[in-house]
């Protein structure tokens, strides 16, 4: 057994945070000694898996002496093999010696300044792009590796929950249900999805369409005023930040994602393609990775309203297509994006970083 370190020094829960709780699960059902290390007062905390150690230290600021010294010291006493963080706070916090035990493994989901990441021993993007881009940006190809995220296929949500859930929202039973997941902020592109929703008409196929925003952040205020300016006030619902999102994604008739550029993975292509739902996507970096056009997604340009709104009808007023590529995408999340598949990547990888 590799005995590994987790560090994350984020406030609040986001994909990045969903994602580091998903794998600490991972590696502990699979029976791997695994210790988180969390910002203190993080709302991380009360969603870690029963049974994983956790030490909670100040991570106030990077430039904190005392932030730095106080996670050194836990660390040390907890004598991990490796030690991964996630993000910027995390990684530039944690200076270890190079050489032997621990090992200093920095996970990147993002196309980050990398002053603060060339301290690590090895590097892990979760895109072959990303990984890419580190070593053009004079990482050493050596110790860039790449392992994508990974999504558990959901436990069936009955048609009886779904239509209770609907209810609560009140969304009506023969809606068409748009839904998106994510936090607030300009990266996903949500004021070009109420752009679109606000160009398409009120129903289509006679279904009244509407649209679930799940999440939350700072620009919560401006989306608002968008919606009410727009018009489209009645058919959209501000669901709030859900720690499990899953119902959501059940009730959804369709997914949309409609990040920019920027965006690097994009976890809300996995959880359609896990809840074997259709899904209409910003052609965004992530995505092109990802998804294939017409097979698996839907694929439009990234910041187009104009493009999503016509992509967004175009799979609605075509059963066939929205089946074969709900089908289909559930078929690659099970078969390429498993738990297994990237828990044994990171533990191969720690393997080999040990000489093991």
């Amino acid at each position: 057994m590799i005995r590994s370190a987790h560090v994350i020094g984020s406030k609040t829960l986001g994909g990045a945070e969903r994602f580091f709780l998903r794998l600490l699960d991972a590696l502990h059902r699979h029976g791997e000694p695994v210790h988180a290390f969390l910002r203190r007062g993080s709302e991380v905390t009360p969603h870690l898996p029963a049974g994983v150690a956790v030490t909670e230290t100040p991570m106030r600021t990077v430039w904190d002496p005392w932030s730095r010294h106080a996670l050194a010291r836990a660390l040390r006493g907890a004598q991990p093999d490796v030690v991964q963080t996630y993000m910027g706070r995390a990684t530039r916090l944690t200076h270890l010696r190079p050489g032997g035990r621990p090992v200093h493994v920095a996970r990147l989901g993002g196309y980050y300044k990398l002053d603060g990441y060339r301290h690590a021993h090895a590097w892990v993007g979760n895109t072959r792009g990303l990984c890419d881009w580190l070593v053009a940006q004079g990482l050493p190809g050596a110790r860039v590796f790449h392992i994508g995220n990974f999504i558990d296929l959901p436990a069936s949500v009955t048609r009886g929950q779904s239509a209770a859930l609907r209810a609560q929202l009140g969304v009506a039973a023969d809606d068409w249900l748009l839904v998106t997941a994510g936090r607030f902020v300009p990266v996903k592109g949500l004021a070009f999805l109420i752009d679109a929703l606000a160009r398409l008409p009120a129903a289509v196929g006679g279904r009244t369409l509407r649209l679930v925003l799940v999440g939350d952040g700072p620009l919560r205020a401006g989306l608002e005023r968008q919606i009410a300016q727009s018009g489209v006030a009645d058919r959209v619902v501000l669901a709030g930040w859900q720690t499990d999102p899953a119902p959501y994604f059940a009730m959804a008739d369709l997914v949309v994602f409609p990040s920019l550029d920027q965006e690097t993975f994009g976890n809300v292509i996995l959880e359609a393609w896990a809840h074997a739902k259709p899904l209409v996507t910003a052609g965004f970096r992530g995505a092109r990775e990802l998804t294939r056009h017409g097979e698996d997604a839907w694929q439009v340009p990234c910041g187009d309203a104009a493009g999503l709104a016509t992509g967004i009808e175009t799979v609605l007023r075509d059963p066939a297509l929205a089946a074969a590529l709900a089908t289909a995408g559930h078929a690659r999340a099970a078969r390429e994006f498993s738990r297994d598949a990237v828990v044994e990547a990171y533990l191969a990888l720690y393997r080999r970083l040990l000489g093991e």
